[in-house]
């Protein structure tokens, strides 16, 4: 990605909000997810009520090409299921690949496909398989979805055995 791209907010960014840690964050993101990287860090550039000059307050960065920028604003609010990234995935390797990265960070997991990072941002990891199955309606999409809700981690042979239905 162009530097230049990187460092100026786009029209539509979305606003993270974190306690003190965007930086941190941001660059766990660009490691673990393709087309992610870490852009501009604004610091304070004098002292302020609950904070001092040069502390990080603003990190600018991309999650899978989406425009972010965290905001490092204390403990007044945090992160909720109500908004999350969904990262579609190609198969069980990637699946893992991603779960396994943010919950092995200090993250905790969820429900189906679902789990939340260290700083309580939610996180949908998808596999294509599972998408696809829930789009095709009727009895498949209700296997899948049988199939989904007791799991934790998405297992992709489960979500294809369940496509195909009881053996004859």
């Amino acid at each position: 990605m162009d530097e230049s791209a990187i460092n100026t907010i786009k029209k539509n960014t979305i606003c993270l909000w974190y306690e003190c840690d965007a930086e941190e964050a941001a660059h766990f993101y660009a490691r673990t997810f393709p087309d992610s990287s870490v852009g501009a860090v604004h610091r304070a550039p004098a002292d302020f009520p609950g904070g001092k000059a040069g502390q990080v307050l603003t990190v600018q960065f991309t999650v899978c090409g989406i425009p972010c920028m965290g905001l490092n604003g204390g403990s007044m609010f945090k992160h909720s299921e109500a908004f999350s990234f969904q990262i579609a995935t190609d198969d069980q390797a990637e699946t893992d690949k991603y779960w396994d990265a943010i919950v092995g960070n200090g993250g905790t997991e969820s429900a189906c496909g679902w789990c939340k990072d260290k700083w309580g941002l939610s996180w949908q990891i998808t596999p294509r398989a599972l998408t696809d199955a829930m789009t095709k309606g009727g009895e498949i999409a209700k296997r899948a979805f049988t199939a989904m809700m007791e799991m934790r981690k998405i297992d992709v042979a489960k979500i294809e055995a369940a496509v195909r239905g009881p053996s004859n």
